[in-house]
């Protein structure tokens, strides 16, 4: 089978992406050698993002277990150091109503829960472990672009407010652009909370320090090129080493190596996002867009943008990546976001833009996270899909791996709520993918024009 779904470029463990994150991160000081010889531990995790590490620091913790992370690149090198730092509600792909109308309201609300744990352990974990990770705001504002925009927003908090018990309130124009930040195309908004913003690849940092203080072996260059059973182990093999393990967890979201488990071929569904931030702007520009806000925001369309101001004043904006993931698809893309910043923002068509990158969203068929173990094998735990909504879901999703792994029950932690749990269906015809991802973009673009 093909390796990967999108263009090789998109998978060059040896090259960090030129990322603003990258770039105002700091140095590593967390020890993590490329894996070498043989080695062997209770936990093997694949994958040294938000999931795995929060697994590894949690198992370590609270249940003292033997566990070593193997990340293909360097630590952060994946969405969990890409990602547009928006620690929110949301994780899944189908919208408030939308799961209340396919799993039943209690259901709904069970997951809604889950997030607003998720959102407070993010919280938790960043005080606890002193993380230095930049955090700014205290709500996410949804800014609709259209009349009939404005009058979802309305229905949608409604419904949050009045059934999930969220945070959740809408606001007219004239208080987005006197409260927050002004839009040729504002037509008013939504605020909700808990959410807030954070330098996402400083609290992954934080995040592996912590877990490294608890006892466990982060090995960075370490991809996975071989995976196999040995009687009651698994052998995973890197090009350097080989690590034996009782148990497995596969954590690697949108870069899932499909090819090294036949369980999790076809099962994820990932979406490029890219990413553009400016120069910092100047007291007249943020004036000029009547900007007053370090919350994290969006724009509430099928094809949405998020963007956020930056603790140096930078502006990042993101949205819809690239079709292939080629370097010259990813060019034009950074054009396009580009234009469409300066379409939200006019006032800014000068602040030139200093990083531009992109990385991977993961979805999945039912449009919920998938956490669980295999049925055939329940010794390999994963957790994956968190559209576009990793920083809190993946942390909590790795959490609650580790204690189920910890309490040695078959069963999910009643925690894990039921609509997340297992796998979550094969696509058909995953050779197929990027054809359903053009197809699902060109509709969404032709209601969002017409909406």
């Amino acid at each position: 089978m093909r390796r990967w779904l999108y263009d090789e470029a998109m998978y060059r463990f040896d090259k960090p992406e030129p990322s603003y994150w990258e770039a105002t991160a700091g140095l590593d000081a967390t020890p993590a050698p490329p894996l070498s010889g043989d080695a062997q531990c209770d936990v093997a995790v694949i994958g040294a993002g938000y999931t795995g590490l929060s697994a590894a620091y949690h198992l370590c913790r609270d249940r003292q277990l033997d566990v070593r992370v193997l990340e293909a690149g360097h630590l952060g090198w994946g969405a969990s150091g890409r990602n547009g730092g928006f620690c929110s509600i949301g994780g899944e792909g189908l919208g408030a109503e939308g799961m209340a109308k396919r799993w039943g309201l209690e259901a709904a609300r069970d997951y809604y829960r889950s997030q607003l744990e998720a959102v407070e352990l993010v919280q938790r974990l960043i005080e606890d472990e002193a993380i230095d990770a930049d955090v700014k705001g205290n709500a996410e504002i949804a800014m609709a672009c259209s009349a009939r925009g404005f009058e979802w927003l309305r229905e949608n908090a409604a419904f949050c407010s009045r059934e999930f018990g969220l945070d959740t309130k809408v606001i007219t124009a004239e208080e987005l652009r006197e409260r927050y930040f002004d839009s040729p195309l504002s037509h008013g908004g939504s605020v909700l909370r808990p959410t807030f913003g954070l330098h996402p690849l400083r609290y992954l940092k934080g995040l592996a320090r912590a877990a490294a203080a608890r006892g466990a072996a982060l090995h960075a260059q370490s991809e996975v090129v071989a995976w196999s059973r040995d009687g009651r182990s698994h052998v995973l093999s890197t090009r350097a080493g080989t690590l034996r393990a009782r148990m497995v967890v596969l954590a690697t979201n949108g870069f899932a190596p499909e090819h090294l488990n036949p369980n999790f071929r076809g099962s994820t569904l990932p979406l490029i996002s890219s990413i553009v931030v400016t120069r910092p702007l100047t007291d007249d520009e943020l004036e000029a867009q009547s900007w007053k806000t370090d919350a994290p925001s969006i724009t509430s369309v099928n094809l949405l943008n998020y963007f956020r101001l930056l603790p140096d004043r930078r502006f990042l904006f993101g949205g819809r990546g690239s079709a292939n993931g080629s370097e010259a698809s990813a060019t034009r893309n950074y054009e396009q976001l580009t234009a469409r910043f300066r379409e939200v923002f006019p006032a800014w068509r000068d602040a030139g833009i200093d990083y531009r990158w992109h990385g991977l969203v993961c979805m999945t068929r039912r449009r919920t996270p998938a956490i669980g173990r295999l049925h055939d094998d329940p010794s390999v735990f994963f957790a994956f899909g968190y559209h576009g909504n990793g920083v809190n879901t993946s942390t909590w999703a790795g959490k609650q791996l580790a204690d189920w792994i910890g309490t040695g029950e078959l069963a999910a932690p009643k925690s894990v709520p039921p609509v997340i749990q297992g796998l979550a269906g094969r696509f058909p015809f995953p050779g197929l993918r990027l054809r359903y991802i053009q197809a699902a973009i060109a509709l969404y673009r032709l209601s969002d024009r017409f909406g």
